[in-house]
């Protein structure tokens, strides 16, 4: 299990990144040579949805911290900073957005209905479960989509950010899990209501992969079950590296997808002080795919 450092470590490293976020800006000197018009429409629905997937994270993380700064104004600063790392990817977003001829867009049907009731949570341990949770997934699609989609330079370097700064903010949001629970335990009907949620979380997760296919499979060409079964076994992973923190993977997912708990344990510390500073440095910009 990895140790938590204090939140002063994570406020640390959050003010380190900060100094130099806006300096770091996207190349787009070169055009795509998109393949089709679909690859490209395909790319237009997988970085909306990225997008919208910022727009939440700055949200909800900003709307928790004038919670939390009654009863610990550090952690609230943490949250801040990392609220304002989510809108920062918003903007970038939004540019790479318009460079490649498209716009921000309504979500679909599966994606909409998620949103709405992530954006209905009120309770800021509920708010920061869904949040690990998602960060956990982004990190996964952006690794996996470095492999397989188009290998052009300003694509490389966007899905690269993304990876790098999902990948940090998934033990700050364990961190961030620990905290609020330690401030106020949960009642075992309440802990009955968070296993429901992650629960039905982890498979709603698969809903959204299935329904990401036909929108924007061709530009990350991933299959549905590749990705299905990714999504599996790093948020598993994470959870069963985590016992402390409560939750258990499904034994039915993890059936359906040819996994088993021996298969999550060890391996990766996600949640370790060591990968939070690798992924912390921003001086890092275009790595070679994992």
């Amino acid at each position: 299990m990895a140790v938590d450092r204090p939140t002063s470590f994570w406020l640390r490293l959050l003010k380190q990144r900060r100094e130099h976020m806006y300096d770091e800006t996207l190349d787009l000197s070169t055009p795509i040579d998109w393949e089709s018009e679909e690859e490209r429409q395909a790319a237009i629905a997988f970085f909306n949805a990225a997008f919208r997937a910022e727009e939440a994270g700055l949200r909800q993380a900003h709307e928790i911290a004038a919670e939390i700064a009654a009863w610990d104004p550090v952690l609230a600063e943490t949250l801040r900073l990392y609220g304002d790392e989510e809108g920062w990817h918003r903007e970038l977003l939004t540019q790479f957005l318009a460079w490649i001829g498209g716009e921000v867009r309504p979500m679909g049907r599966v994606v909409r209905t998620f949103y709405g009731l992530y954006g209905r949570a009120k309770r800021a341990e509920t708010i920061v479960l869904v949040n690990l949770m998602f960060e956990t997934i982004g990190a996964t699609t952006y690794r996996l989509s470095l492999r397989t989609a188009k290998q052009h330079p300003a694509i490389r370097q966007m899905l690269t950010i993304l990876t790098r700064d999902e990948s940090f903010h998934v033990p700050l949001n364990a961190h961030f899990l620990r905290r609020i629970l330690a401030h106020r335990p949960p009642s075992w009907l309440e802990r009955l209501r968070l296993q429901a949620i992650y629960h039905g979380l982890s498979f709603a997760m698969i809903a959204i992969a299935a329904a990401s296919r036909e929108t924007a499979g061709r530009f990350d060409r991933l299959s549905f079950r590749a990705l299905a079964r990714s999504y599996t076994e790093h948020l598993g992973r994470l959870f069963v590296n985590a016992g402390h923190l409560g939750f258990e993977p499904s034994r039915l997912l993890l059936y359906l997808f040819g996994l088993s708990r021996a298969d999550l344990e060890g391996g990766d510390d996600a949640l370790s002080a060591a990968a939070a500073e690798r992924n912390a440095d921003r001086s890092q910009v275009v790595v070679e795919a994992l």
